[in-house]
């Protein structure tokens, strides 16, 4: 997976992505970060991309030759593709797991990140191929959405994680939340990890996380539940413990 991302801050990019498990995946070569600086394209002195908004109205608003011309270059740069184009804005698509894994498949992904009051409606009209959001609220520029895009992608490339199956087993992926995780000790402020996962019984240690994952999501996102397929006897199990958990309560 080849990510470029254009910017007005291709250090934030390039200095995110370089830790942790991103950054050893792009030493390894399964992946690779490719910050552009919107500025380099611009047509004046003093390299500047803003304009004031036709019509009035605060702040400035990124030109459209800058961005155009930034994303002509990644395009020749890659053999003259035109990649899916991701747009980071509250007015696109929430961002879940399925579209990351949707997203995985590309080759290049291009992403772009605004700045200000926005980027001019005539190029994003031309190149934008996604219009993608992390949530309902406005950021100062469109990095910090586009470094979750890309973590999250990332993790469902081949050869990132350590371990294989975790990006399988991970929250979302199967509109389930996560089961909970225990590790050393055994014992800890006088509570016991749970008996089934010192057992050895991969069966019975196998069923006790998808119950888990069942539970936690039903308590924490009840939405979620609904897009999970459940067999009936998943359901009555789960109508069972948190009836049980009511009567626990009263």
């Amino acid at each position: 997976m080849n990510f470029h991302v254009m910017t007005l801050f291709p250090e934030m990019i390039e200095r995110a992505m370089g830790e942790s498990i991103t950054g050893r995946a792009i030493k390894a070569g399964h992946i690779s970060v490719n910050a552009v600086n919107i500025r380099d394209f611009a047509n004046n002195k003093h390299n500047r991309v803003d304009d004031y908004p036709y019509g009035g109205g605060a702040g400035m608003v990124m030109q459209a030759e800058p961005v155009y011309q930034c994303y002509e270059s990644i395009c020749r740069s890659i053999g003259n593709s035109r990649p899916r184009v991701v747009f980071m804005t509250p007015q696109g698509r929430t961002f879940n797991q399925q579209m990351a894994e949707e997203l995985s498949r590309e080759e290049d992904l291009i992403l772009l990140c605004g700045h200000y009051e926005g980027i001019d409606e005539r190029v994003l009209e031309k190149i934008v191929t996604d219009n993608v959001s992390i949530g309902d609220y406005v950021l100062t520029g469109g990095e910090l959405p586009a470094l979750v895009v890309m973590d999250t992608i990332s993790r469902l490339v081949p050869g990132v994680l350590n371990n294989g199956m975790s990006a399988v087993k991970e929250s979302f992926s199967d509109n389930l939340l996560e089961y909970p995780q225990y590790t050393r000790p055994e014992e800890w402020m006088g509570e016991k990890v749970p008996p089934v996962l010192l057992s050895g019984h991969h069966k019975n240690i196998a069923a006790w996380y998808r119950e888990q994952s069942i539970l936690r999501t039903a308590k924490n996102r009840p939405d979620l539940l609904e897009k999970a397929e459940l067999t009936e006897k998943e359901r009555q199990w789960l109508i069972q413990q948190l009836e049980g958990e009511e009567r626990h309560h009263e």
